[in-house]
């Protein structure tokens, strides 16, 4: 550059800049237009619209391999900086399609690698919006490159629990950023768009000979019934409005407290009808959804994972403006019983709040856990037990209802009573605590005795009347296995009270205690 003036020096690295932004790019991004997508950039101005500062826009590809042609990849594929959702700051690393399909190269990993330096380093969350990617074949078949592998799962590790972690699906995501989506504690995908998966189509036929498509393998609406990915967008706007809803009820790190909304806060449309809301016969459906609206602030319901184990809702409502986790038992499906994906992802669910310190809520009203040889099969003795486990490990405050049936042992591994020594242990008048259904345990203990009656049909059901008498939510609290019985309409405002006083954290259990060991 010697020799050369200021303003010749300038106009250098400001089209240096200008060849890599989308304007430069006409004929890369119409072709991405007509895929129906938008391109990197496009997708950070709308999640950002707070203002992007971008790191590495200069930054170019590693050296091809011996007989590939020499590469050119704008910012290596990725584009990366700084951006602001709603006033609070985020790293971004969104991959380009139209730049080698947004493979990773070397350069572009590094890049990502100084994404989560940031976020640990600034202590905020990364989000990162997947569109292609996995192995440069370009650079990849080279020993010496392969060789070193990548720290990127090394440096998610490192932040998970400390930042949040969020994964968009916009696009082919098979290989490496379905891996990466999988470290974090929140992935969205576009329905059409967006898959997830371990391997293509090509790769898949070519190792096992399945003849199915890439959304076959890993569309949105199959990974979502697995438990893959939290939430579904019908397009883009929707996933990245997704991503923006689920950071609002987040702090910026684990040590900083939960954002807190200012008021007034009103309650939802279903709170006047609350005390009548939940049918007294336990054979008798209703959409926990609407308590959970009742109890809540209006609107602010954002439910996790909606289509995957609907027999347990996992949703992040507001109190009074304040972020709280709500785990309720869903008696549309299965009659709320507890099945391993739905204790699983419960446990998921409960380690994202306690991480990020938003208390939980749990409304218990359920059957038991699912019986037979498929319940068995699927692991479910150390999958209840590792909900039963992130419960009692947690350390904010747990507000634990009783609004329906609470039986056995599925009762305590959902917190019930003085099981995870909540910080509130209620019932509300439609409660029934106890070991198993009475039907059930009559038909058990006592089915000997009504067969020798001379009415064995009405022996039974004289039996069934005499030990429900026992069942009585009045009870459980005389013996003081729970704090009290209260109204449904009333427990907002105890929710709100208990919000204001208890600490937002509790002390360890065990005091130096390194870590426990989870039962899967």
């Amino acid at each position: 550059m010697t020799g050369k003036s200021s303003a010749e020096l300038n106009d250098h690295v400001t089209a240096a800049y200008a060849a890599v932004t989308d304007e430069a790019r006409a004929e890369k991004v119409a072709k991405q237009h007509a895929r129906g997508k938008m391109t990197a950039r496009e997708r950070i101005a709308y999640l950002a619209a707070g203002g992007f500062y971008e790191f590495g826009a200069l930054a170019g590809p590693g050296p091809a391999q011996q007989g590939a042609a020499p590469l050119v990849a704008p910012g290596d594929g990725v584009v990366t900086g700084v951006g602001y959702i709603d006033g609070r700051p985020v790293v971004i690393a969104a991959f380009d399609f139209t730049v080698l399909g947004g493979s990773n190269g070397a350069t572009g990993m590094a890049k990502l690698d100084r994404c989560a330096e940031r976020a640990a380093t600034d202590g905020i969350p990364l989000v990162m919006l997947m569109d292609g990617g996995g192995h440069r074949m370009q650079e990849a078949l080279d020993s010496r490159l392969a060789a070193p592998g990548s720290r990127l799962m090394l440096r998610l590790t490192d932040l998970s629990g400390q930042v949040p972690l969020v994964a968009a699906m916009m696009g082919p995501g098979f290989g490496a950023p379905a891996n990466i989506a999988a470290c974090c504690d929140f992935v969205t995908i576009t329905r059409g768009i967006g898959t997830i998966g371990m391997s293509s189509a090509p790769l898949v036929k070519a190792a096992t000979g399945e003849d199915l498509t890439n959304d076959e393998i890993g569309g949105a609406d199959l990974q979502a019934a697995r438990g893959v990915v939290d939430v579904v967008g019908d397009d883009e706007h929707e996933t990245l409005d997704a991503i923006r809803a689920y950071l609002s009820y987040l702090p910026a790190n684990a040590d900083a407290a939960p954002h807190r909304m200012p008021g007034p806060h009103a309650p939802g449309d279903t709170a006047d009808g609350l005390d009548t809301l939940i049918p007294p016969s336990g054979r008798t459906a209703y959409d926990v959804l609407d308590v959970i609206e009742g109890l809540a602030d209006r609107d602010s319901l954002f439910e996790i994972r909606p289509a995957h184990a609907p027999n347990v809702a996992t949703v992040l409502i507001r109190i009074g403006g304040r972020p709280m986790g709500v785990i309720a038992n869903q008696p549309r499906y299965h009659a709320g019983a507890l099945d391993a994906p739905a204790c699983e992802k419960a446990a998921h669910f409960t380690a994202i709040c306690d991480t990020f310190g938003l208390p939980l809520l749990i409304l218990i009203d359920l059957p038991g856990f699912l019986v037979g040889a498929a319940a068995e099969e699927s692991g479910l003795v150390r999958r209840s037990a590792r909900l039963g486990y992130e419960l009692g490990n947690a350390t904010v405050p747990r507000f634990v209802i009783v609004t329906r049936k609470a039986y056995g042992a599925a009762y305590i591994v959902m917190g019930g009573g003085r099981s995870i020594e909540a910080d509130l242990s209620l019932a509300w008048p439609t409660a029934e605590i106890c070991a198993i259904p009475i039907e059930s345990a009559v038909d058990l203990a006592f089915k000997s005795v009504y067969e020798q009656a001379d009415d064995p049909a009405a022996h039974r059901a004289d039996l069934i009347t005499l030990f429900q008498a026992n069942v009585d939510p009045v009870l459980a609290a005389d013996g003081f296995g729970i704090d009290d019985v209260v109204l449904p309409s009333a427990t907002r405002e105890l929710l709100l009270e208990a919000l204001g006083r208890v600490r937002p954290r509790r002390a360890p259990r065990m005091p130096g205690k390194r870590r426990s060991i989870s039962p899967i």
